[in-house]
Parts: structure tokens; sequence; C-alpha cells
């Protein structure tokens, strides 16, 4: 009598099976989906890599990189390595910080932790803070890179630099519009992969990325000089040993060859009146390089 209780007993299990599996004809597939997902030395590596990373730290991967990662129609990069020579003297005068802020979050340079290069500073701002082109010269380009960018801008210079302006909430300009150094170009935000607002600015030539501290020198919001040496073989180096020797303070300015009263007010962040009334100059009076001109 047990034996044969026993027998029902499993008939019934399996009936019982049998039935919830013809209500839902995908559980069986489904379960043996879910049992091939990981094993058991996944499940060691992902531990390992869950205690490799620090989960609470809030810095950004580096953007990829547009020029050579992920582009298709719209290749910014048409250079060929043999289009680029080996060193070229880059034009430097009229710069204009992208920025009213300089303080620098993110410098330029390898992520281990990420396994590829920052190519570019980052910068950072308020959420619509105005952005603006460091160069005289044309919108090349204006997209949106969700990976990394956000919405970007990049502008195309004749002394031979492109700037790239990443993580833009808008555009201000349109391709192929000509701007001045100086000129507004967006309002800066935190598009793309970006825990806050920040602007990511990159400086190039012909598709090398410069390090931006090599050109600019950001905390006293112009260059370290008038010119700046491209070479292929120091490209990423810092300015180091590098001094800024046109200006006497950062409340002075000393004139340059080609400078202009108008180029020397707008990269200082100035109106054209108001540098003349700080010193007591009208709008066609000469300057010569060498002299100095008050800022404040």
């Amino acid at each position: 009598m047990r034996k044969l209780t026993s027998i029902l007993a499993t008939a019934l299990i399996a009936t019982s099976s049998l039935g919830a599996l013809a209500q839902n004809p995908h559980a069986a597939a489904h379960k043996k989906l879910i049992a091939k997902q990981t094993t058991p030395a996944e499940q060691v590596n992902l531990r390992k890599q869950a205690e490799f990373i620090d989960f609470g730290r809030e810095e950004e991967a580096p953007e990829i990189d547009i020029y050579t990662e992920g582009w298709n129609s719209k290749r910014v990069n048409p250079f060929t390595e043999s289009q680029v020579p080996n060193a070229a003297m880059i034009d430097l005068r009229g710069f204009h910080m992208p920025t009213k802020s300089t303080r620098v979050t993110s410098p330029y340079g390898y992520r281990a932790r990420f396994g590829r290069m920052h190519k570019g500073v980052d910068i950072g701002i308020k959420s619509n803070d105005t952005i603006y082109a460091a160069f005289d010269g044309k919108v090349r380009l204006t997209n949106f890179e969700a990976k990394g960018y956000g919405n970007y801008v990049i502008l195309r210079h004749p002394n031979g630099l492109e700037t790239v302006y990443g993580h833009l909430n808008k555009f201000l300009v349109k391709p192929n519009q000509s701007v001045r150094a100086g000129d507004p170009i967006a309002l800066g935000g935190s598009t793309g992969r970006s825990t806050g607002p920040h602007l990511h600015w990159e400086t190039r030539y012909m598709g090398y990325a410069i390090n931006p501290q090599a050109i600019a020198d950001i905390p006293n919001r112009r260059t370290h000089g008038d010119t700046y040496a491209f070479s292929k073989s120091t490209y990423t180096q810092p300015a180091s040993g590098k001094t800024y020797t046109a200006a006497a303070s950062a409340g002075s300015y000393i004139v340059r060859q080609g400078d202009t009263l108008n180029s020397i007010a707008r990269s200082n962040g100035l109106a054209l009146r108001t540098l003349l009334n700080l010193n007591g100059l009208k709008e066609n009076d000469p300057i010569h390089p060498g002299q100095t001109l008050k800022l404040k």
C-alpha cells in the first residue's frame, strides 16, 4: 500500500510539473539559458573585477577618440601620416581662453585605470557657462557622441590647429561658420560621459593631440609664448621649463609682434573701450612690441 501511495505521489508531482511547463513553454529554455550565462570560474573573475574597480571614485573614462575610433561617414581627421611634418612652428598669437574658469579638474595624459589616453584637459565650469573660440577659425563640425564627448564642436584654425570642445549643453554656431577668437560658440554642460559640468578641451595639429597645457598657460589665461614648436617625438609632453615672457604680471600685458588693440582686448576678456580707458589710448593709436599695457 505504501509503495502504491509513493508511486501515485511521484506521478502527481510529474503531472504538476508538466502542467506548469505547458502553461509556460519557455520556462525550461529560460532556466537553461540562465544556467549557462555564468560559470563558477566566471563568477570568480567578476568578483575580482568588482574588487579591483574603485566604484567610489567619480573619475570619468577618457573620451572615445573621435579622430580614430568609432567614426564612420563623418570622420574628422582627413590627414594621412605622410602629410604630417616631423616638426612645425605653430603661431599662437590672438589666443583666447575657452572658458572664464581656469580650474583644471583632469589633465592630459594616459589613464591606466581605463587603458587609454585622456587627450585633452577638463576645465571645471558651471552648467550653461559660455564657451569661447580659442583662435580665429571656422567651425569644422558640431556633433553628438554618446560614449564620451556628448555634444561637441570642432574648430579649424589658420595656424594649423584644430580645437575640440566637449560636453556642451547647446551649440551657438553651425558648421562652416567663421569665428573670431573669443566669440561664443556654445554653452557648457555635462552631456555624454560626464559626472558633472566641465569642458573637455583638446588642441590638435593635423590629428595629433597636443597637451593643451603645453600651449596654454591656463591659470594665467594666455599662451606660453608667441609660437609652439610641434614635434612628432615630443608632442605629448607638458610645457616643462617654459616660461611666459610676454607679460609682466597678470594685471599687465607686453605687446607682441602682430598684436592689435582689438586682439589684446579679446584675448584677455576685456571690452576694447575698457582697454583703451585703462591705458589712456584711442582706438587708432599705434602700439609696438615690448610696450606694456594695463589690464586692470
